[in-house]
């Protein structure tokens, strides 16, 4: 993936990049997807104007990066899935933060996603968290990350993430709320677990995890998808049941989920109810997972 030079103030001479140009970078199967959830926030109420998410950010990226978007949005389905869950998690976020207004929000294999942009309540704090040439490009096109949003080099499939990011002990006081989208269902099933696990090991009591998800049935089929075959990833890891997320950790619990199937009307939330028994899970759902004391 080439990259072209951005043109804003914070790539000119003094500033990132003295030469106001971003090194040429390769982003490779998973980390090439960070593409797809910008395309449907830059363009996507084109298609679904009831679920814009006014993203300032999206097309000035796309831009900046000189990306052709059509293919992208070709996958209506991609697009669809990516403005709805935009739409619960900062609805889910925004509740949060309503409860602990100081809190901090972790975002998982961030991408070049910007929720910030969306909940920053002037006390609370962000950290958007990726692989190091991610974090580059983070650096590079975003707004510098200061005061209480930072960048953070992580690799989700090594263990020991939380401390990676100096995250709180389990006994803290203020809980978190993390998101991790895009991510876990392109990781081995041990890996996703373990990610999970890790959080439900290490949160403060209180603290919301949120990931997507998809059936079971959709492992090893990213090569029908129009947006995630082109990058060589694939489906990995995929729910029979949303309660299996429990079996995990003991200090688990479902704080809730939601299915795309909503976007339909009742006519999907039809359909799925009757398809459930061989899909075991929604074909793509958000969940929401808390933890108790220990």
């Amino acid at each position: 993936m080439s990259i072209r030079s951005c043109g804003r103030t914070h790539c000119l001479p003094g500033a990132v990049l003295p030469d106001c140009r971003v090194r040429q970078t390769r982003l490779e199967a998973v980390p090439g997807t960070l593409l797809i959830p910008l395309a449907a926030r830059a363009y996507g109420a084109q298609l679904y104007p009831w679920l814009e998410c006014a993203d300032t950010q999206a097309r000035h990226l796309l831009d900046c990066l000189g990306v052709d978007c059509a293919p992208l949005l070709q996958d209506r389905v991609a697009v669809l899935n990516v403005l709805w869950r935009t739409r619960v998690i900062k609805a889910w976020a925004e509740a949060f933060f309503q409860q602990y207004p100081a809190a901090t929000g972790v975002a998982l294999g961030c991408g070049l996603s910007h929720y910030f942009q969306w909940l920053d309540n002037g006390a609370n704090r962000w950290i958007d968290a990726d692989l190091p040439e991610v974090c580059a490009l983070r650096a590079a096109l975003l707004p510098p990350a200061r005061d209480r949003r930072i960048n953070a080099e992580v690799d989700l499939s090594r263990p020991g993430w939380w401390d990676t990011l100096r995250l709180p002990a389990f006994d803290a006081e203020t809980p978190l709320f993390l998101i991790c989208e895009g991510v876990l269902m392109y990781l081995p099933p041990a890996q996703a677990q373990a990610i999970v696990a890790e959080y439900a090991a290490h949160a403060p009591p209180g603290s919301v995890f949120v990931l997507d998800a998809i059936s079971h049935l959709g492992v090893g089929q990213a090569r029908h998808s129009l947006s995630v075959g082109p990058t060589g990833a694939e489906f990995r890891w995929g729910l029979r049941q949303t309660d299996e997320l429990l079996a995990v950790h003991p200090r688990l619990r479902l704080a809730e989920s939601r299915s795309v199937s909503e976007c339909y009307g009742w006519m999907g939330w039809a359909a799925e109810m009757l398809c459930m028994p061989w899909f075991g899970a929604p074909l793509y759902s958000l969940v929401a997972l808390t933890v108790g004391p220990r």
